[in-house]
C-alpha cells in the first residue's frame, strides 16, 4: 500500500492501526484525509490477516471537526451536486470490528467519526461535542442520529442545541464510551482490547457485529429473528466446531477464519 499524506497506517499482528495525522489542524477532517482514511479501510477490509481496526488521533486531538475552510464558500446547490459527507460513511459500513481510541478533542465531525466505530475508549483528557450550532449549521454525519441513540434524546438535544462539550467520564456515564483510561496508557489499553477481539474467529466477529448493529435498525421481533439466523449460520463454520471442541477439551481454540 502506498504512503498516505494525512494518516499513518500500521499493521500490528491482526490489528490495523490508523492514525489521523494532520497535527497542525488538530486532525480536521478535510476531503483528502477522508480519502486516505477510506483507502486504508479498503486495504484493511481486504486483508485476511487483519481482524480489527483501531482508529486514533494525537494526544491533543482525535479530530477537532470538519475542515471549515473547505466548507465556508459552499452553497446549497454545491451540496446537492456533491454530498461531501457521504464518503465519511465508509467507516460505518466497514465489516470488521472497529475501536476509536479518543484522546483530546472529538468535536463535530470528530465525534461523529468516533461514533461510527463499534467501540469508543477514551483518555481522561478527551472532550466530546457537536458544536456545529455555533457555526450556524447542524451536524450532518450522525451527530443528531447516532448521538441520540447513544445518550438519549434530552442529552443529545442539550449537546446539539448548546454546542457544549462533555468530559470523558460524562461520556462513559451516558454510554457514549465504554471505558476511560489515563491518557498515557490509552493506546496500550485500546490495543489490548483489539488483540483480545482479534484472537476470535473473523467470520463470527463479522456476524456478531451485524447482529448488534441490527438492534438499532429493526424492531425487537425482527432483530431476534435476525440474531437467530446469524447464530444458526455459525454452525456452518469450522471455527464454531473448533471453539466448542476446544471448550470441551479445556484448551484454547485455534481459529482459522473458516
Amino acid at each position: 500500500m502506498k504512503k498516505l499524506d494525512n494518516i499513518i497506517y500500521e499493521k500490528i499482528k491482526k490489528v490495523g492501526v490508523i492514525t489521523l495525522n494532520r497535527p497542525k489542524y488538530l486532525n480536521a477532517l478535510c476531503d483528502a484525509l477522508i480519502r486516505d482514511l477510506n483507502e486504508a479501510l479498503d486495504d484493511a477490509e481486504k486483508d485476511d490477516n487483519i481482524n480489527v481496526v483501531v482508529l486514533k488521533g494525537s494526544e491533543k486531538s482525535f479530530a477537532a471537526g470538519a475542515d471549515i475552510s473547505e466548507m465556508n464558500n459552499k452553497d446549497f446547490v454545491d451540496l446537492l451536486k456533491r454530498d461531501f459527507i457521504m464518503p465519511w460513511e465508509r467507516l460505518s459500513k466497514f465489516k470488521k470490528p472497529t475501536i476509536a481510541a479518543v484522546s483530546g478533542y472529538a468535536l463535530g465531525g470528530g465525534c461523529e467519526i468516533a461514533m461510527m466505530c463499534d467501540i469508543i475508549v477514551a483518555a481522561e483528557n478527551s472532550r466530546f461535542g457537536q458544536p456545529e450550532i455555533n457555526l450556524g449549521t447542524i451536524p450532518a454525519a450522525g451527530g443528531t442520529q447516532r448521538l441520540t441513540r447513544s445518550v438519549g434524546k434530552s442529552k443529545a438535544m442539550e449537546m446539539v442545541l448548546s454546542g457544549n462539550m462533555i468530559t470523558a467520564h460524562e461520556a462513559k456515564e451516558l454510554g457514549l464510551v465504554s471505558s476511560v483510561f489515563p491518557t498515557e496508557i490509552l493506546i496500550n489499553k485500546a490495543l489490548e482490547l483489539a488483540n483480545n477481539i482479534a484472537s476470535k474467529s473473523l467470520p463470527v466477529l463479522i456476524m456478531a457485529k451485524e447482529a448488534v448493529n441490527r438492534a438499532y435498525q429493526l424492531s425487537l421481533e425482527e432483530g431476534m429473528k435476525s440474531e437467530r439466523r446469524l447464530f444458526q449460520s455459525t454452525f456452518s463454520l469450522s471455527d464454531r466446531k473448533e471453539g466448542m471442541k476446544a471448550f470441551l477439551e479445556k484448551r484454547k481454540a485455534k481459529f482459522i477464519n473458516k
